[in-house]
Parts: structure tokens; C-alpha cells; sequence
């Protein structure tokens, strides 16, 4: 493996997710070109707020922000991000048909060499690389929010993946400053397979009266030292994010996955977690 950090990247999406990932890169030393539809100046600001933070909390070291900030461009759609990018991140919300589409379109986009991965968190590898004409550059780099704080990526290979891609995306994490862990592809992963699952039951038992949300997660952070509780966590990740995953792995895995009514009126109501202000906590 090569110690090489990627001089160009490419991600599609500029929500939290992709300006964290595009941070991420930044603060390595790649030039990131971020393709976003909406609003592209919010888009550049979620990554100028990120770096202030970092540089607050001194995780920058003599890095400049504005210096940092400086490699970060934005174009309109993903046809519009420059041909010859070493890695191209997809990052657009977890629909099937969504993300078959940018990935389509990216692989017509860029170099024949580019590295394409998406950054799914339940969507099998094997059936977005159907949208390629070569789904062995296709690789999942599953990163977890607020990206520049967390430690890990799951990578996901594929049956298709080329090994010399898994090779250098697992390198590009290490120079990242993050953890990898390498799973096949399988719906949900081993990350969301296992977070949703306790957070769907997390969310059961304050369905049915067990326990407020406060104790359902202080019980699983002073019992099993996990760092969030399930219900904080899901906060954290979006009521509709889990919503997505969990009907999606319902479809593929079974009713055991089935998403809870409550989860459903939350969502229907306009109260994602801490994104909205409201979810199962209130956040200010």
C-alpha cells in the first residue's frame, strides 16, 4: 500500500454527513470539490462551522481554518465535479433509486481510474454497483457523525470490488487518523445492523411505558459503558435516517427489523433529532 494521501475528491452531498466528509479531506490535504443541488453556500458554511470547532478544541494543530476552508469548492450537480478525481464519496440521502442515479452519473463523470464509494449505512454494495458499467471501483466507506470527531469507517466490499480499491481506501482511512473495519457486503453492515436493532427496541420500550428515554439510555451507558444510549443516538443520527434504514432492512432482512409506530408519528411530525430540536430529547 501507498502512503499517498488522494490529491482530489470528489463527495456528492453537502449535508452533515458530506461536509464531514469533505472537512475530513480538507484537513488532510486534498482538494474537495463538494456537488451539491440545494443550497451550496450552506453547504460550505457546514464546513467552515466544522473547522472552527476543530480549531476551538485544538484538533487542528497549527492548520489555519481559512487555509483548510480554501481547498473546498462546491459545483452544482455530480456531472459537474472535475473528471480527474482520485475518490468520489456519495453521501446523498438513503434512498435506493436516489443514489442509483448519482452514482450512475458519476461513473460517466469521472476518470476511469477514480474510486467510487458511497457512504451508505444499509444499502448492499452488489446492488448500487448495478448502476455501474464497472462495479469493481465501487466500495462502501460508511463514515459515522459528526464525522470529524468520530473514529471509525466500516468498509464494505462487495463480491465485485476490486482488491487493489479496498487496498487503498483502507489506507486513505488510516492517514484519515481513523479506524477501519472491513466487513462483506450484507444489508446493514455490522454497524447498522446491531445500532438499529437496539435502537428500534430502545425505542419499543419507551413505546410501551418501560422507562423514560433518559434512563433507557443511562441504563445502557452505566450497564454497558457505551458512550451514547440508543435513543440520544438516534437523535444524533436523524429520526428519518433511522427510519430509512429500518424500513430498508425490514425489506431485506425481516419483520424483525419492522420500525415502530412511534418512530413513524416522530418522523411525520417534523421531529428528526437534534437536526429539527426535537426528537426524543429536546436540543437547543
Amino acid at each position: 500500500m501507498t502512503s499517498t494521501a488522494p490529491k482530489n475528491v470528489g463527495v456528492v452531498g453537502g449535508g452533515r454527513m458530506g461536509a464531514g466528509i469533505a472537512q475530513v479531506f480538507a484537513t488532510l490535504g486534498s482538494t474537495v470539490t463538494i456537488a451539491e443541488s440545494g443550497d451550496r453556500q450552506a453547504a460550505l458554511q457546514r464546513v467552515s462551522d466544522g473547522l472552527d470547532r476543530a480549531h476551538e478544541r485544538g484538533k487542528l494543530g497549527d492548520a489555519d481554518p481559512a487555509t483548510i476552508l480554501g481547498r473546498v469548492s462546491t459545483v452544482e450537480a455530480p456531472d459537474a465535479l472535475p473528471p480527474a478525481l482520485d475518490l468520489v464519496v456519495e453521501a446523498v440521502p438513503e434512498l435506493v433509486d436516489l443514489k442509483l442515479g448519482v452514482l450512475a452519473l458519476v461513473e460517466k463523470t469521472v476518470s476511469p481510474a477514480t474510486v467510487i464509494a458511497t457512504n451508505t449505512s444499509s444499502i448492499s454494495i452488489a446492488e448500487l454497483g448495478a448502476a455501474l458499467n464497472d462495479p469493481a471501483r465501487l466500495i462502501g466507506m460508511h463514515f459515522f457523525n459528526p464525522v470529524p470527531a468520530s473514529t471509525l469507517v466500516e468498509i464494505v466490499r462487495a463480491p465485485a470490488t476490486d482488491a487493489g480499491v479496498v487496498e487503498k481506501v483502507r489506507e486513505w482511512v488510516s492517514l484519515l487518523g481513523k479506524t477501519e473495519v472491513l466487513v462483506n457486503d450484507s444489508p446493514g453492515f455490522a454497524t447498522s445492523r446491531l445500532g438499529v436493532c437496539l435502537g428500534l427496541e430502545a425505542i419499543r420500550m419507551l413505546e410501551e411505558g418501560v422507562a423514560d428515554a433518559e434512563s433507557i439510555d443511562r441504563a445502557m451507558e452505566l450497564g454497558y459503558r457505551h458512550p451514547m444510549g440508543p435513543l440520544r443516538s438516534t437523535d444524533l443520527v436523524g429520526l428519518d435516517v433511522r427510519l430509512a434504514i429500518a424500513e430498508h432492512l425490514a425489506k431485506t432482512l425481516g419483520e424483525r427489523f419492522a420500525p415502530p409506530a412511534l418512530l413513524r408519528e416522530k418522523v411525520a411530525r417534523g421531529e428528526l433529532g437534534r437536526k429539527t430540536g426535537q426528537g426524543f430529547y429536546t436540543w437547543s
